[in-house]
């Protein structure tokens, strides 16, 4: 939850100082339907009972599925920032079983508590890269506590950048009125 919150706080933030992100509302994704699968998988992921050796397969799965869709949109601002966060991370999570390393420090300061189901992040004994992990806490008793990776910071970034880049006033956008930048190309 720390993530979709701190992602959709990215995303709103332009209003907040009174601009919209057109270029990221009207821009035209290559195969969205890539996107919500592998969110859909997450959120299957960490809500239902799976086998203990499928949850971790599918768990790689849906980084391979969210780069592929990164990768068809390389070319929108903020999306190679993403793709390198989920990179880190998808890389950490392959290499230790299909779980993100989370360090023990971390996983006490944000007050989590693991059960017998599959968990994306976990202490993973002997893990590969584990300052590549959760290893960054959002601490209790903060609302949402949960632990972070390097890989997670690069993606609220990369979203951060795609919701500025091209931003405009929004009471233009409000009123209707041509935007600077159409009334110059307008006029010549």
């Amino acid at each position: 939850m720390l993530m979709i919150a701190a992602c959709l706080l990215a995303l709103l933030s332009p209003l907040a100082a009174g601009r919209w992100s057109r270029s990221l509302l009207l821009h035209r994704w290559r195969s969205p339907w890539t996107i919500w699968t592998a969110l859909a998988l997450q959120v299957v992921l960490v809500q239902a009972v799976l086998p203990q050796a499928l949850a971790p397969v599918l768990h790689v799965a849906t980084y391979a599925v969210g780069l592929g869709f990164l990768w068809a949109n390389r070319r929108t601002a903020g999306v190679l920032v993403v793709g390198a966060g989920a990179a880190l991370n998808g890389v950490t999570i392959t290499l230790n079983g299909g779980v993100l390393p989370a360090s023990p420090s971390a996983v006490a300061a944000a007050g989590l508590q693991h059960d017998a189901s599959f968990d994306n992040s976990a202490v993973v004994p002997d893990a590969v890269l584990p300052w590549l992990g959760d290893v960054l806490a959002w601490p209790q008793p903060l609302p949402l506590a949960n632990t972070f990776s390097v890989g997670d910071v690069l993606i609220v970034l990369g979203v951060v950048v795609a919701a500025w880049t091209g931003t405009g006033p929004l009471r233009r956008a409000v009123q209707g009125a041509p935007e600077p930048d159409a009334v110059a190309t307008a006029a010549a």
